[in-house]
């Protein structure tokens, strides 16, 4: 089982709750990348968001940043949002962050976006969702398959490529490729269908609930005749750690809150309820909020469901204080996953 943790970056605040810059944000997250490696975890993933609060708006650029400081950690998008970016540039950006960090720890992971914000900012039209994204995620494998720097493509989304190279390739000749999902049932079809790994982001009710769709991706794999190593399911969550379940819960709560006021002017949800924060933290709930004893028992037990290879969660969300989200991934590294490992062992 691998361990790690992911982030759209997180703008800090200030006393009195103005936010402080987003290049600062941008700059913890990338010292948090370097501490999270230096810590002994085995992924960090990097996902696009394009508000103040969130302003990872280009997971590549930070991947590569961080390729040539780290040296162990897997690097990957969590996720990168296709529909609205060009493939060429997603590959070509990866393929360079690829080759700075010596090949094999870079990851593209595809999504068509939970958040709608990039389609006015990008001019695209949100009613093509969908054919956005599969004539994207489309080009994207044609690219990373290719057996040269040669490729060739028609659609009807964006120009078509004849025979253009498309450089670097990956130091291995291809990325690993991953499709991510929320949930959507035909998500799970499709990345099974095409021999795809798979990434559920799950930020809400139990996470168990999840399993018939692990075994809808795996079951649609085997009807399309693929098997080994890329068959994968891992799992995406919110989560902080803390020498003490109160603690983790005591400070995990202010940015929990501060996200959900700000998601609902942008989408139209409810107030947050405190109530179900608290249920939501305790298992079988989607928050994996505690202690390391704590939280590596319910990854465990998500796994016995799921089976699931690895597990990575969303700490730094509302302004949490750098400090916290240190000292969370350094738990979460050196607390959570050996006792995750040793529960495993005794199954």
């Amino acid at each position: 089982m691998q361990i790690g943790a992911y982030s759209f970056g997180d703008t800090q605040l200030d006393p009195d709750g103005s936010t402080r810059s987003t290049a600062e944000a941008i700059r913890n997250l990338f010292d948090a990348i370097v501490h999270a490696d230096q810590a002994g975890l085995d992924y960090f993933g990097i996902g696009e968001h394009h508000t103040v609060s969130m302003p990872a708006s280009s997971p590549g650029t930070v991947i590569a940043a961080v390729a040539g400081a780290t040296s162990q950690i897997k690097l990957g998008s969590g996720a990168s949002i296709i529909s609205t970016d060009d493939p060429v540039r997603v590959f070509q950006q990866f393929a360079i962050a690829d080759a700075v960090s010596g090949g094999g720890r870079v990851e593209i992971t595809a999504g068509r976006g939970s958040s709608v914000e990039t389609f006015p900012l990008f001019g695209y039209d949100l009613r093509d969702y969908d054919r956005l994204y599969s004539e994207k995620l489309e080009l994207l494998m044609t690219i990373n398959d290719a057996d040269s720097e040669r490729v060739t493509w028609s659609g009807s989304v964006r120009p078509s490529i004849d025979n253009l190279a498309v450089v670097p390739r990956p130091v291995k000749g291809r990325l690993p490729l991953w499709l991510a999902t929320g949930g959507n049932p035909s998500s799970s079809v499709r990345a099974g269908q095409l021999g795809l790994p798979i990434s559920y982001g799950i930020i809400g009710g139990q996470p168990h609930r999840f399993a018939p769709l692990a075994e809808l991706y795996r079951q649609s794999a085997a009807q399309a005749g693929h098997s080994g190593d890329d068959i994968r399911v891992s799992v995406g969550a919110l989560g902080l750690i803390a020498p003490t379940k109160e603690e983790a819960l005591e400070r995990f709560y202010p940015g929990w809150r501060n996200l959900n006021i700000e998601m609902g002017r942008l989408r139209g949800w409810s107030a947050p309820d405190k109530r179900n924060y608290d249920i939501q933290a305790q298992a079988p709930g989607a928050y994996y909020v505690g202690d390391p004893d704590d939280v590596a028992e319910r990854i465990v037990h998500l796994h016995g469901y799921m089976g699931h290879m690895r597990h990575f969660l969303q700490m730094d969300i509302g302004g949490l204080p750098q400090e916290h989200f240190l000292e969370s991934l350094t738990l979460l590294a050196t607390e959570v996953k050996p006792r995750v490992k040793r529960l495993l062992a005794a199954k």
